[in-house]
């Protein structure tokens, strides 16, 4: 059972800055992707960045040049480090990677570049106030 927890949200004045945190619980593979996705309640989930296998990055057009998506595999972990932070990226962010299929149930999201994930953890919020 793969699991996966973030942490490192918080309250922050805008301009400042936050580092989340996935711990994975396990994985004995390299996962093809691993991202971060925000959703606001009555909107739908935005990918936020993802980092695939050849550590390429991409990420969305709102963060680009204030958000660094990077991972340690040997610590299972996974980092979203937000500086210049605006009122508009308060929201909740979950991490998430592709991992092992699940059975014929899994379910799946998949964000705005194509990338498929399967197992998210249970997110934390970042709240910037102006």
């Amino acid at each position: 059972q793969v699991t996966l927890v973030e942490s490192g949200g918080g309250s922050v004045q805008s301009g400042g800055s936050l580092r989340l945190s996935c711990a994975i619980s396990v994985f004995h593979y390299h996962p093809y992707c691993m991202g971060w996705f925000r959703q606001v309640p009555g909107k739908e989930r935005e990918g936020v960045a993802v980092i695939l296998s050849d550590d390429s990055t991409t990420y969305a057009a709102s963060v680009k040049g204030r958000f660094t998506i990077s991972r340690d595999l040997a610590k299972r972990n996974l980092y979203l480090q937000m500086d210049s932070l605006k009122p508009e990226d308060s929201a909740m962010y979950y991490c998430a990677i592709e991992g092992p299929a699940t059975g014929p149930d899994m379910v799946t999201w998949r964000d705005q570049w194509g990338y498929e994930y399967n197992y998210w953890g249970q997110g934390t919020q970042v709240t910037v106030s102006s």
